[in-house]
């Protein structure tokens, strides 16, 4: 990740068990594996739209 670009602060607040697979798979490749785990990761479309279609198991802050 370049130090210039634009970055997200993730954190999974609910679990990703029992959900649609893919929403599971779009936790996973945000890179969090546990609940109250915190990843960051660049602010690109890909990740902008994994981050939208699990949003309701997400808090997203700017960093």
């Amino acid at each position: 990740m370049r130090s210039d670009m634009a970055r997200l602060k993730v954190t999974l607040m609910k679990s990703k068990y029992g959900r649609k697979p893919g929403h599971a798979e779009c936790v996973a490749g945000l890179g969090l594996r546990r609940r109250e785990q915190t990843v960051v990761v660049a602010d690109t479309p890909e990740n902008r739209g994994m981050i939208n279609k699990v949003s309701y198991l997400l808090k997203v802050e700017e960093v």
